[in-house]
Formats: C-alpha cells, structure tokens, sequence
C-alpha cells in the first residue's frame, strides 16, 4: 500500500516512515500543500495521512479541494488540535479519520488498516486464490490452512498479485505500490521479491502459480488456469 504523507516536521515525518515502511507501507512524503497537490498529480495514492498547519497552506483547504474533485481517497488528518471542534470541523471538511499528536505508530498503522478495509477502498479482509489466503487486517498468508512466514513486502506483492489474479500486473504498478519515491531500490529488487514469494509459495505446496510476463510485469493463476 502507498500512502502519501504531509507533514512538515521532518524529524515526526521520518518517525512515521520508518515505522510504517516496518508495518509494510511506502510511505512517500512531502512538506506543503503545493507539494501534495503535485505528489498527487503524478502518482496514485491509497490513503493520505494529512498535518493541517502546512507552511503554504492550511491541510482542510486541502481536504476540501480534493473532495469537490470527487476524488475520494481515505484521509487521516495527524493534528495536534485535538479539541472537539477541531475534530468535528475536519471530519465534516472530509477527513476519514483524525489522530492527535502525540501517537503511537502501531495505533496509526491499525487506523490506516482500517481505513483501507471500507468499502470501496484498497484493502478487503480476505483475499483468496486457490488453497492461498491473504488477510489483510492481520497482514497474514496462509497455504491450505497453514502460515507461511512471509515479509511485508512480499505480502504486499501478494496482495497486488491476488487482487489481480488472472491478470498481467505491470512493472511499474508494483514498484509503485511496494516502494517510495526516494527508496533506494536496485534494478532486480522486484525480480528479487518475486523470486523469494515463489519459493516461499512453492514450499508451502501452494496451487497458485506467478507467471513472468518478460517486458510486461507478472501475474498470479488460479489452479484451473494453471494446469488448464
């Protein structure tokens, strides 16, 4: 999952990418409005995590800029404004979600979660293809039944994969939901967290199957389609 997050407290901002790339996001980040709307102009985002004193801007006007567009992204504003009228001026603005400085990361991490699991959004609760299932709420893989000890960001793959199944997912679509911007990602990185997926999938007798598409990207079979 790839969040966008604004916030211009560089030193909170690493905070939170540190501890979400280690709960499986990449996060990118940006420091103003303006740098937002641009971040936003040229990627896709799953959920955006919002400060709402910028230093060009105020984070609502943001909110309510985005939501007149009908673009309807999850929102979570991080504030420290924390009185009731804050709250309920942000959420009636289109805020999803609103977390008061200071928080916990594993707290932020569940809230993200949650958001992305509503109707509608990037994440459902379970995703199965064959004898694989993926929840997504646990971020968990099981084989027929019994866990596989796999990393965040091969449980990212999976989830793009599954969520394609029968589908070519291209090159670029993946490293965009795996990684951010400014990661330092070697040219074989994605061919490597494929590699290592298929080993562990292969080990645990799983019946799904990821197919290579050279040039293209990779797709994920269900067992009729593989052995059909």
């Amino acid at each position: 999952m790839r969040l966008l997050l604004v916030e211009d407290n560089a030193r909170l901002a690493s905070l939170i990418r540190e501890g979400l790339d280690r709960q499986g996001f990449a996060v990118d980040w940006c420091e103003t409005v303006d740098g937002a709307e641009h971040a936003l102009r040229i990627n896709d985002y799953d959920l955006m995590l919002l400060d709402l004193g910028l230093p060009d801007g105020e984070g609502l006007d943001l909110v309510r800029s985005l939501r007149r567009r009908q673009d309807m992204m999850p929102i979570l504003v991080l504030t420290a404004r924390g009185g009731l009228d804050d709250r309920v001026m942000g959420l009636d603005a289109g805020a999803d979600d609103y977390l008061v400085k200071p928080f916990q990361i594993p707290e932020l991490a569940a809230r993200c979660r949650a958001l992305l699991r509503r109707p509608g959004a990037s994440l459902g609760t379970h995703l199965t293809v064959g004898n694989v299932i993926l929840d997504s709420a646990e971020r968990s893989v099981t084989v027929g039944g019994t866990p596989v000890d796999a990393t965040p960001r091969e449980v990212d793959l999976l989830e793009c994969l599954l969520r394609r199944a029968g589908h070519v997912v291209a090159k670029p679509a993946l490293e965009g939901a795996l990684y951010s911007m400014d990661a330092e990602v070697t040219p074989n990185a994605l061919e490597a967290c494929v590699s290592r997926l298929r080993k562990r999938l292969t080990s645990a007798a799983a019946d799904v199957q990821i197919r290579t598409v050279h040039g293209v990207g990779y797709a994920l079979f269900a067992p009729a389609t593989v052995h059909g």
